[in-house]
């Protein structure tokens, strides 16, 4: 089940709002994880099952982790880690490591192995970071693990986050899960229900005709294609990745609000960043995070030498690039990105600071689009001719994708969206001034717009989310 489909919007949705809003309090949990195991089942049935069973485990690990200490306390935590990483090796990387040593084993003439390709489940690289924080954060004495089972479970599969994130820490929200008697009001529920709006327009409005002209372009062979249509085609999936993602996260935030939880931001204008080291720190907010409290400062931080520091550094996006897909285009794509971090340590941030603020901005844009192709295509060859392609300006005699006046409109506006922040655009004090007025207009608008997005869902084939497939 998707966010943005009419039997979530007009189905599951209000039924477990009326559901959770009349159950007594101390009853809200419980039914908030059973709509949880429900939406996780509906795409995933056979799977839930393998799920449960590990949670069941990791709770009863993670109790051991916090009744005991030193080493009986650390090797539990490892039991824990080793769990979760086999499964999501398993799951997630079993076919890549199959078919990458059926073709080492091809090459060399000898029998390749025979293999039944595993499915993923939905949503478990998420899943299983959400499983890691609680029993680290445990381990650490952050904050207290849960006393009820059921609270676990709601925690790692509470269904705003549990496909796309954003990455909730245990911390963050645990005592939220226990107690939110404040978070329940009217204020909070409006809040919730405009942001979940905003996000799904974002959505439908932008990204699926945005992404419809990017899957036109990329279906092409780049013999087939003129040096504009490439470079259409790459602007097209790197304002259709942003809105669908973002977009994602403001619905998983806004339905947090109107349960009474609050999840971290998850973008922050990310295409305004003046160097890949600041796009870093608004894209995907919260697995930057991750990577840097789990991954990077484990490993040493900033607290060993230079060329160590520059190599943890590399390590870490090369394990990002890998945790985003089970293929050679991600881990390229999370090298090329830790190397643009290496380059800039190095040297590339004191040259483009003598540069305009605009400029710093377009160079970053530029850096960040030729990873996107990467991200977008289906092997290494592909992205490399795609690359040539954008700066070969030749021509072909076969027939371009037709953009539609649709296409156009929104990618206007993506892009105005995208870059606004940087002309410093503020409507605070009219806000504030006039905030009946606003309200009244801001809620007029958002009304329109979620008509606007069910009338499109029905009228025209859904676009799945990108990051639904990590």
């Amino acid at each position: 089940m998707v966010f943005s489909n009419n039997f979530f919007i007009l189905s599951f949705l209000p039924l477990f709002l009326l559901a959770y809003y009349l159950a007594p309090y101390k009853h809200r949990n419980l039914i908030a994880l059973i709509a949880s195991i429900f939406f996780y089942s509906w795409g995933a049935p056979k799977f839930i099952f393998v799920l449960l069973l590990s949670l069941f485990i990791d709770f009863y690990l993670v109790k051991q982790i916090n009744q005991t200490e030193g080493k009986a306390s650390k090797q539990a935590l490892i039991i824990s880690v080793i769990l979760n990483i086999s499964l999501l090796g398993y799951f997630k990387y079993a076919n890549f490591f199959v078919e990458n040593t059926n073709l080492m084993l091809q090459s060399f003439g000898v029998k390749q192995v025979d293999w039944t390709t595993v499915a993923l489940p939905i949503g478990i690289s998420f899943i299983t970071f959400h499983k890691l924080t609680y029993a680290i954060d445990a381990y650490r004495r952050v904050h207290k693990p849960l006393d009820k089972f059921s609270d676990y479970v709601l925690y790692i599969i509470m269904f705003p986050h549990q496909i796309a994130g954003p990455i909730v820490r245990f911390n963050e929200i645990a005592d939220q899960i226990e107690n939110r008697d404040s978070a329940y009001n009217i204020d909070n529920r409006l809040e919730g229900m405009f942001r979940f709006v905003k996000g799904l327009s974002k959505k439908v409005i932008l990204a699926n005709p945005l992404g419809n002209a990017a899957d036109a372009v990329f279906a092409l062979h780049t013999a087939d294609m003129t040096t504009l249509t490439a470079w259409i085609g790459i602007l097209a999936y790197t304002f259709q990745i942003y809105f669908d993602f973002s977009g994602y996260s403001d619905m998983a935030i806004g339905l947090a609000k109107m349960m009474g939880f609050t999840f971290p931001e998850n973008f922050n204008f990310p295409y305004i960043s003046q160097n890949i080291t600041e796009f870093w720190r608004r894209w995907h907010i919260t697995l930057g995070r991750f990577m840097k409290d789990y991954l990077y400062i484990p490993m040493g931080g900033n607290k060993v030498s230079k060329t160590r520091v520059l190599l943890n550094l590399w390590i870490v996006f090369l394990v990002s690039g890998l945790w985003h897909g089970a293929s050679w285009t991600f881990i390229v794509w999370g090298a090329y990105h830790g190397l643009l971090l290496i380059i800039e340590r190095l040297f590339l941030i004191k040259l483009t600071d003598k540069l305009l603020a605009p400029l710093r901005v377009l160079l970053t844009f530029f850096m960040v689009i030729i990873g996107w192709i990467f991200f977008r295509a289906g092997n290494v060859n592909f992205a490399l001719e795609y690359i040539q392609k954008l700066f070969s300006f030749t021509k072909t005699n076969f027939a371009q994708p037709v953009f539609e006046p649709r296409f156009w409109t929104m990618f206007i506006i993506a892009a105005v969206l995208s870059f606004y922040p940087m002309f410093r655009v503020s409507f605070e004090k009219a806000e504030m001034k006039w905030e009946k007025l606003y309200l009244i207009g801001k809620g007029t608008m958002l009304l329109l717009l979620f008509v606007i997005c069910i009338s499109d869902i029905n009228a025209s084939d859904f676009n799945p989310f990108i990051y639904f497939r990590f």
